[in-house]
């Protein structure tokens, strides 16, 4: 049974780096010259945005910053440390 923890704790963790990956990838993405209805970066924001939004919502807003990139991966670090020690 440890052994099924331990996995599941690697997958968790896993799976939240590629959400780092993908997270990073939108924020590159916005600051290229790229259409924003392209199918990839469509993909990205459809991703990406169930998360930032509501942390965009409760940060006060900064006219031409978005600093909820920033606080998603200082986020999922916390999460991902709390997955280490718990699994």
């Amino acid at each position: 049974m440890a052994e099924l923890w331990h996995w599941l704790g690697l997958l968790i963790y896993r799976l939240l780096t590629l959400y780092s990956w993908i997270m990073l990838a939108r924020v590159l993405v916005s600051w290229l010259p790229v259409d924003p209805y392209h199918p990839a970066v469509r993909l990205l924001r459809d991703l990406t945005e169930p998360v930032l939004a509501p942390i965009r919502r409760a940060l006060p807003t900064v006219p031409g910053l978005d600093y909820s990139p920033i606080v998603a991966f200082l986020l999922i670090s916390v999460v991902q440390q709390v997955v280490l020690r718990l699994f």
